[in-house]
């Protein structure tokens, strides 16, 4: 669902985004799960500087392969999210220059995405967002790993008491 910068502040309020049928077959297909059965996202972008910020909310039914069975089973997940971007030639965009010293402050908010084109794709950041949601080693509620019993080798000790003792 692409927004041109251009049009920012045109249009007032969130946007409802519910990818059909294919879209949710591709989104699953790229995100690596059985199924996408349903998807609903709220999506709000307002100017922020020169670019842009964006904020969503978005819940999904997904459709999982349980890790220990190959069961397919379904959970709901819901999430928040809130991204700035600003175009190329932005003074806030940009990374450092090269050979330059990178300083992290993990309490920092994120740096902001740069526009390509001047286009926000504000189903892309619902995508991202579920996309990190999904749980990579999904179980079906109820099972439980039962570690296969481990093999028991014959104590050296226990070879020599048989040759001590042929009848025990």
């Amino acid at each position: 669902v692409p927004l041109r910068l251009s049009e920012l502040g045109r249009e007032s309020g969130p946007r409802l985004l519910q990818p059909d049928e294919d879209q949710r077959k591709a989104i699953a297909g790229a995100l690596g799960i059985v199924a996408l059965p349903a998807l609903f996202a709220e999506v709000e972008a307002v100017p922020w500087h020169d670019g842009a910020e964006i904020r969503g909310t978005w819940s999904a039914r997904v459709t999982y392969s349980c890790g220990l069975t190959l069961e397919p089973f379904d959970a709901d997940l819901e999430g928040a999210f809130s991204v700035r971007a600003v175009p190329p030639s932005s003074p806030l965009a940009g990374a450092p220059a090269a050979g330059a010293e990178l300083e992290l402050d993990l309490e920092a908010d994120d740096p902001p995405d740069e526009i390509t084109d001047g286009v926000l794709p504000l189903g892309a950041y619902v995508v991202e967002d579920l996309s990190l949601a999904i749980d990579p080693f999904p179980r079906k509620p109820g099972v439980d790993f039962q570690p296969p019993p481990e093999p028991s080798e014959p104590s050296p000790f226990a070879a020599l008491a048989r040759l001590k003792n042929p009848d025990a």
